[in-house]
């Protein structure tokens, strides 16, 4: 029990001084803008079909789920506005960035912990390249950016999957539809869900690298760098979510 208490407490020093480190540099030259734009693509490229497949089911399934219920009490014309809100608020981004922290935070852990092993990275430093600045920087800077967008890209074929529900079992066009989940969402349901899917980015960005970049034990240390990168992610995505319901909440009663 002690061994596992200090064990998480080194983490979490050594994760705060790693992310310390690039809140330094992010900000000064040389920026490596060619693969900043690289790992966006492959980023958001890679992500986008798994993205977007979960996104749609998750909004067939919510709807087909839900709807006998409010059939029931009568209430079948709030589905779009309880759909729309549901999944804006927050299906939709905790649902993509754990989709994201297993996909993309185990392979970035797994690809620098690759080049950690083979001693890449060593090599990068003494041809004078700053592989920080080339590696991290890049990839956890492109992973903020990148899944605040594949949130809004499975919200809206979330809502796309649920509007064909209605549109097959009810007859609700599309136009419809859509008309009733804008009526009640309202931007100060937008906003938090988008800022706080910013910090899910990072959080899966830097604890990737992070476990990457201090990889040990050989090729061996490949596999368990790339489970625990998912693992510590998951974990932070679930902490970060919490904590924005609670400061949304106290926001709300001000």
């Amino acid at each position: 029990m002690l061994k596992g208490v200090k064990k998480f407490f080194l983490i979490a020093g050594q994760l705060s001084e790693f992310s310390a480190r690039y809140f330094r540099e992010v900000f000064f030259p040389p920026y490596e803008f060619k693969e900043f734009l690289k790992q966006c693509y492959f980023i958001g490229n890679k992500s986008f079909t798994l993205v977007g497949t979960t996104g749609l089911i998750m909004g067939i399934v919510l709807t087909l789920q839900t709807r006998p219920t409010l059939i029931e009490f009568g209430a079948v014309s709030w589905m779009p506005s309880m759909v729309g809100i549901a999944i804006v608020r927050e299906i939709g981004p905790v649902v993509t960035a754990l989709i994201c922290a297993g996909k993309i935070g185990s392979g970035i852990g797994a690809e620098l912990a690759s080049m950690k092993v083979t001693e890449q990275i060593d090599a990068m430093e003494v041809s004078g390249t700053n592989p920080f600045k080339y590696l991290v920087i890049t990839r956890v800077t492109a992973t903020t950016i990148m899944v605040p967008t594949l949130v809004v890209v499975a919200d809206i074929i979330s809502l796309s999957g649920s509007a064909l529900v209605e549109y097959l079992k009810g007859g609700v066009t599309f136009q419809l539809y859509f008309s009733k989940v804008f009526e009640y969402l309202e931007f100060g349901d937008l906003l938090p869900s988008i800022i706080k899917a910013f910090f899910f980015g990072f959080a899966i960005g830097i604890v990737g690298c992070y476990k990457g970049y201090t990889s040990t034990k050989g090729t061996e240390g490949v596999g368990r760098t790339a489970n625990e990168a998912v693992v510590i992610s998951s974990m932070l995505v679930f902490i970060l979510d919490f904590i924005a319901v609670l400061v949304s909440d106290i926001f709300y009663e001000l």
